[in-house]
């Protein structure tokens, strides 16, 4: 799965992601779909005829055959492609055109380059060193292997240039701008299968950004619960650089943990008051998939902060934490968002250890400051 930057690739808002009642549909990463063009690129340099339909053996599974899109054959070179097929995951690179030209080289075994709209890892934190093509080490043994079973025992090396035409265009609705990644996307894909919706991509998009941001000394990272929290978050810490803010989604226990392991010490949580009414009662996985915002809870907080009863029972019954927000507010009873952030902010400090400093902003739907609490130690 692509590093997708929620902020470019979605709409701005803070819905949890969608439910389907059908099977999704998987697909193929970008490193699967490079194995497969540089494979086929192979073959055509060798036999010197173009190539239609190319199997390849993947981590995950054995034999995947892929239609070629374009193949050109050159005296000592070829070039073939593939179209990569995401399957139903909202992937921002699904139908690129994944180029593999393949030459030969005096120097025996693989030299693998990247070219046009791969991007270039420019900053420490990653899997790949500095000035490295930002092609996975996943991907490269997939593509190793593949050019190897076409060479077979063949004397002679092959330079392998893995290029997606409009990788650069494609690269700024990513995180890739954010992680240090200039000038395309990255090669991805750990066993080449595309899991629609993967949470365990997405935690590892989430590692991965954290891991970024310890690397390059950020001074504090903003966990979001969506897009529209990170916007005004930015708003709100101008000074900070773009890397310390991170969309985490439903996933705020797993990003807390993160930081914990990475030593990264000051920590901001944004949301609306929603998501952060289940972090305020200790709830880390906060999708509705794991239960609704708890009435009985924002009622209690209600009684805690001066509502009679009635109001306490039409709480109790509303259909949502805002219209929680909106009786208390006609009520003309203040301190709400105040209390969720407190309270969010104890339970953040209480689940992780090292780190020092927990901010919680919570906004109101027009992106006001509604709720701010901050827990050190």
């Amino acid at each position: 799965m692509t590093y997708a930057n929620p902020v470019a690739s979605s709409p701005l808002k803070d819905d949890p992601q969608p439910v389907h009642s059908h099977r999704l549909r998987s697909g193929f990463t970008t490193g699967a779909c490079a194995a497969a063009a540089a494979r086929a690129a192979t073959r055509a340099l060798i036999t010197g005829q173009p190539v239609e339909a190319i199997a390849v053996d993947l981590p995950a599974r054995r034999g995947v055959v892929f239609p070629i899109h374009r193949c050109d054959v050159h005296a000592g070179q070829a070039t073939c492609s593939v179209i990569k097929d995401a399957g139903d995951d909202p992937d921002v690179t699904h139908g690129a055109e994944i180029v593999a030209t393949v030459e030969w080289n005096e120097m025996p075994g693989i030299t693998l380059r990247g070219g046009k709209g791969v991007g270039i890892v420019t900053r420490p934190g990653l899997e790949l060193e500095v000035g490295e093509p930002a092609i996975n080490p996943a991907p490269r043994r997939m593509i190793t292997q593949a050019v190897t079973a076409e060479l077979g025992t063949n004397a002679k090396g092959v330079t392998v240039t893995i290029s997606v035409p409009q990788g650069e265009q494609l690269a700024v609705q990513t995180l890739n701008p954010r992680l240090g990644i200039l000038g395309g996307i990255s090669i991805l894909g750990t066993n080449g299968i595309v899991r629609p919706y993967s949470q365990t991509a997405y935690r590892a998009t989430i590692h991965l950004a954290l891991k970024v941001a310890a690397a390059n000394g950020a001074p504090c990272v903003v966990l979001s619960t969506g897009a529209r929290s990170e916007a005004w978050a930015r708003a709100h810490y101008p000074h900070l650089p773009e890397l310390s803010f991170i969309e985490v989604g439903d996933h705020i226990g797993y990003a807390l943990r993160q930081t914990d392991r990475l030593g990264i010490f000051h920590v901001v949580i944004a949301g609306m008051v929603g998501k952060l009414s289940k972090v305020a009662q200790g709830r880390w996985q906060t999708h509705v998939n794991q239960g609704g915002v708890d009435l009985d809870f924002m009622a209690s907080l209600a009684a805690q902060l001066g509502a009679d009863e009635d109001l306490v029972a039409r709480c109790r019954t509303a259909n949502t934490a805002r219209h929680v927000q909106v009786l208390l507010r006609r009520a003309h009873i203040a301190g709400l968002e105040e209390r969720i952030a407190q309270l969010a902010a104890e339970h953040a400090a209480g689940y992780v250890h090292a780190v020092t400093r927990i901010e919680v902003l919570v906004f109101d739907i027009r992106g006001d400051l509604v709720g701010y609490a901050e827990v050190t130690r």
